[in-house]
């Protein structure tokens, strides 16, 4: 009798609609153009270009702009049509897109930092253009006036930038690794806080308005989740990565993180779970399984007559435990690790295979992310890459 064949389950994975190609240097930023079959990007070759889709179902460029430095960043508000580009000299430019984006027109210049502007957020509530430059300063203006309301010394340069309308903070990341969140007024700001729990610097981050919480991204590889409105402190770790976070969104309407590194990965966590926070690691002088002396622990070793062993900590528990007290890996998907990690003998019996369930997804983009956009509405994301290449991808069998 013949064996029955099972088929195989279908992998869900995200679906490349396109790709936009043209740029002579790296494309810094993108955005998808809402309601329209349209891209708009800058780069490091000085160009800005609006990218129209056109009948032959390839994007061709309807505005091609240079500017007279390399262009490092931008922000589109897409109901003003008004798009403020970040330049390598300092310099924020504003501009105007016609309707059928065929045209730019200029508005103003504001001479916002002494070196490369990192970020750049018009926030349409308020009239205000925020932006972070390299030379470590943090500045606001009046989009009206032109005029500059105030700065903030940041730690160091500045790669994140977020703003939350409604209680009007600021959240900054920087190459350091710390967090800083400041209040502003018309003319004036307030340190309100700043954290760390990076170990390499901020790379990137994201702001959920709704549940007021904070995402941040690192070179470090991790993404941590800030609980700001639960004022409890609570930092969830996500381990998904084998490079730095380049760039992160969120899908409020769903509870998914999208986060995109520069190994070219795209990872989809489901957010709508209850994680855990990772323990703080325990400090010992000995095993805290089976009481062996560490290395410098010469007195014990001694008293015992044993050779000291290295230490370890188990990523469930927190303890510190030695080698073969830890021979064990598993993931812990609730506490972020996706991966296999180091866990002692007691907590890998206790892990359950519910507790093993993915709660995240693991693409590829096929090129080293440099920034994403995610259009929400109709669950599109772009990528643009260290290989000069646009990817519009379709998400929604991933996002859903």
């Amino acid at each position: 009798m013949a064996a029955e064949i099972q088929p195989k389950p279908l992998t869900r994975k995200p679906i490349l609609l396109q790709r936009v190609e043209g740029s002579q240097e790296v494309v810094n930023m993108a955005v998808i153009v809402p309601k329209e079959e349209g891209v708009i990007s800058v780069s490091e070759d000085r160009t800005v270009r609006v990218w129209l889709k056109r009948d032959s179902g390839q994007y061709w460029p309807s505005i091609y702009h240079v500017m007279p430095s390399p262009c490092s960043c931008m922000s589109f508000n897409p109901e003003t049509r008004r798009l403020s580009i970040g330049l390598d000299n300092g310099t924020i430019s504003e501009f105007i897109l016609s309707e059928d984006y065929n045209k730019m027109t200029p508005v103003k210049s504001y001479p916002a930092h002494q070196s490369r502007v990192t970020m750049v957020l018009f926030v349409l509530e308020l009239e205000w253009v925020l932006s972070t430059g390299q030379d470590k300063q943090f500045a606001w203006h009046c989009s009206e006036s032109g005029r500059r309301l105030g700065g903030y010394r940041t730690r160091a340069g500045a790669s994140g930038l977020q703003f939350d309308v409604e209680t009007r903070h600021v959240f900054i990341g920087d190459h350091s690794g710390q967090v800083t969140i400041l209040k502003l007024e018309p003319d004036t700001c307030t340190l309100v806080t700043a954290f760390r729990g990076h170990t390499g610097g901020v790379t990137a981050l994201c702001w959920d308005p709704v549940q007021r919480v904070l995402f941040s991204g690192s070179s470090d590889h991790s993404v941590i989740m800030w609980d700001i409105g639960g004022r409890k402190g609570t930092a969830i770790e996500l381990q998904g990565h084998n490079d730095k976070i380049q760039a992160l969104s969120y899908a409020q309407h769903t509870r998914q993180l999208i986060s995109c590194g520069s190994d070219g990965g795209i990872v989809v966590w489901n957010m709508d779970v209850e994680r855990q926070e990772t323990p703080e690691w325990l400090d010992s002088d000995s095993c805290q399984k089976c009481d062996q002396p560490f290395f410098w622990n010469f007195k014990q070793m001694w008293d015992s007559r044993k050779i000291g062993l290295r230490q370890h900590h188990c990523r469930k528990c927190g303890k510190a435990v030695c080698g073969k007290c830890s021979s064990k890996r598993s993931s812990i998907p609730l506490m972020g690790f996706e991966f296999e990690v180091r866990v002692c003998d007691s907590c890998h019996e206790a892990i359950t295979d519910e507790e093993r369930a993915p709660t995240a997804t693991f693409h590829d983009s096929k090129h080293g992310i440099v920034h994403v956009h995610f259009d929400a509405t109709r669950g599109w994301l772009l990528t643009a890459g260290t290989d000069k290449v646009i990817k519009l991808w379709d998400m929604t069998p991933v996002v859903a």
